[in-house]
């Protein structure tokens, strides 16, 4: 499995991209900054200026149905919101 996940798209995190050239990615859980920094730039050929990390923990979720309580776990992943130098741009629709 690759570094980079998928890119995560919200109204948030593109309102960040617009104003101060940041994006998020879900990245995989035992990869470090560097390592990120590295497929980004080979990806999207950016220059990368900084990788931020947080890890998220699987929150348990409960819902009431017709058999009873059914409870189960939501996954756990690592995001990474990168900031990109100035005047670099990554377009994730181009290929669309």
């Amino acid at each position: 499995m690759g570094i980079l996940i998928k890119p995560i798209i919200t109204e948030k995190i593109t309102s960040q991209s617009e104003k101060f050239n940041r994006y998020g990615f879900i990245v995989n859980k035992e990869a470090n900054k560097l390592e990120i920094k590295a497929a980004i730039e080979k990806m999207y050929g950016v220059k990368v200026d900084s990788v931020n990390t947080q890890q998220y923990i699987g929150k348990v979720k409960s819902r009431n149905t017709t058999r009873g309580l059914a409870v189960g776990r939501v996954n756990r992943n690592k995001k990474a919101i990168v900031t990109l130098k100035k005047g670099e741009v990554i377009d994730f629709y181009a290929s669309i």
